[in-house]
């Protein structure tokens, strides 16, 4: 590579890291958020619509699934073996085509694979269903972060992932709430859990239209070496943002970045990045245990404290209102936490709160606890995004991100059966105690092995 083009290969990640923090910058953010809404809309389906399906005799419990097991089990199960796939598999095409081509035909896949989910009449055909949006669900995912990080400046990296996840946990208390009222009824003869279904499959076609106004990254396009591009790009950008800001824009301070277009699967394997990989799937797997086996299993663990099938909906969605008001309360702070010690400590919290929760009984107990628990992991979830897709450089970044964290969803493919069976034999008490017991390890993994990152380029903490 000439000294010439490096050059420009730098000075384009300098210009995006001085950009201020004004509304340009933010409604970018808004509107790759806004796709991750209902993602995670539709990730959280499972523990919402599933006591509707059970209660249609669609799904049957225990050994009378289609699997020979609990068909929540196993469709919680096809869900995560999809994000597996996508996102071990399928994510470096994100390093290959770009964020943004593959932002959007993500998004069409797993619209299409929903809606043919919400016409399905058979526990078998809705569990095979789920796989195929799992899977898009998995490319989509690992290209958001991928997209996010590269995006903003280094300064407003932690804070841009706390509203993205602000705007993007907004979906889980609505799809609680549409649980809430739709789920025990059928309006106009339809199920309730069809309509829940169906509702994210056409809102997700008005955010595909939206997406036009995303730019390519220009971090992407400089190491694929389109520098006009990405020059055009980040020109417009700076022009709304001088705009916004009322002032010139800062002097871009240059650091070399070296341009290496096509990534592999072996530069995971080069340091510094293999000991980041290793320390990052080893956290996947058992972040995802804490995160999704409360998170997807909530009413179940609500109503193996007591309580029934309404009134475990109703709880539910108040304790979910938690996962948007976490990262909202850390927008403003997020950029002084260092997301590593941002990991430990909501880890530790959910440590607390998990314990707290298996000695409750009263409906004030279970809510309390459970809003702590859920507060906890929404702190844990942007801390997390951010810090991963902080690791490795532009041309590894999706590849990389997209295996470590395939790890996460390999973890819950098991972990939500070992669930079942633990919510069968031992309550919810037993189903906590495997979580608290899985946060303990994120929080040893992290607090010994995870570099620092705050306020630092992209470029320097990857090189």
């Amino acid at each position: 590579m000439s000294v010439a083009l490096a050059s420009r290969v730098a000075h384009v990640s300098a210009r995006i890291d001085r950009l201020p923090a004004v509304a340009a910058l933010w409604k970018l953010v808004a509107l790759l958020s806004v796709g991750g809404f209902f993602e995670l809309y539709d990730l959280f389906q499972t523990a919402y619509i599933s006591p509707g399906l059970i209660q249609a005799g669609i799904f049957a419990s225990g050994s009378g699934g289609a699997f020979g097991v609990s068909d929540q089990a196993a469709f919680a199960s096809a869900t995560f073996l999809g994000l597996f796939i996508g996102a071990s598999l399928l994510s470096p095409f994100a390093d290959r085509y770009g964020r943004r081509a593959v932002f959007t035909f993500a998004l069409l896949w797993y619209t299409s694979a929903t809606v043919l989910m919400g016409l399905q009449d058979s526990a078998m055909g809705l569990i095979l269903c789920r796989f195929l949006v799992g899977i898009g669900l998995g490319i989509e995912l690992v290209t958001i972060d991928a997209y996010l990080s590269e995006l903003v400046p280094k300064a407003m990296r932690s804070r841009a992932f706390a509203f993205a996840f602000f705007i993007q946990f907004l979906s889980v208390p609505a799809v609680a709430l549409m649980s809430w009222w739709l789920v025990p009824h059928a309006p106009f003869g339809v199920a309730g859990w069809r309509w829940v279904v169906l509702a994210s499959a056409v809102f997700a076609l008005f955010i595909w239209w939206l997406r036009r106004a995303l730019p390519e990254s220009p971090r992407w396009l400089a190491q694929h070496g389109r520098l006009d591009e990405a020059e055009a790009v980040l020109g417009a950008i700076e022009a709304r943002c001088a705009k916004d800001a009322k002032a010139p824009l800062a002097t871009p301070e240059v650091e070399v970045v070296p341009l290496v277009a096509a990534g592999r699967f072996a530069d995971i394997w080069q340091p510094p990045y293999r000991r980041r990989a290793l320390m990052l799937v080893a956290f996947n797997i058992f972040q995802a245990i804490g995160f999704f086996g409360f998170g997807n299993w909530l009413p179940a663990l609500l109503n193996g404290q007591g309580v029934g099938l309404t009134h475990s909906l109703a709880y539910a969605f108040v304790i979910t209102l938690a996962y948007p008001l976490g990262p909202l309360l850390f927008v403003r702070v997020a950029h002084r936490l260092e997301n590593k010690w941002g990991i430990v400590g909501s880890a530790l919290g959910t440590v607390l709160f998990g314990t707290l929760f298996a000695l409750q009984s009263s409906a004030l107990g279970l809510i309390v606890c459970g809003v702590m628990i859920t507060f906890c992991n929404a702190w844990l979830t942007f801390s997390y995004h951010a810090y991963q897709s902080e690791m490795f450089p532009t041309h590894i970044r999706a590849r990389a991100v997209g295996f470590c964290y395939s790890f996460s969803r390999l973890s819950t493919v098991f972990s939500s059966l070992l669930i079942g069976f633990f919510l069968e034999h031992f309550g919810t008490p037993g189903v906590l105690a495997f979580i608290v017991a899985s946060m303990l390890v994120v929080m040893l993994t992290i607090g010994v092995f995870g570099p620092r990152t705050r306020n630092l380029a992209l470029e320097r903490i990857a090189h």
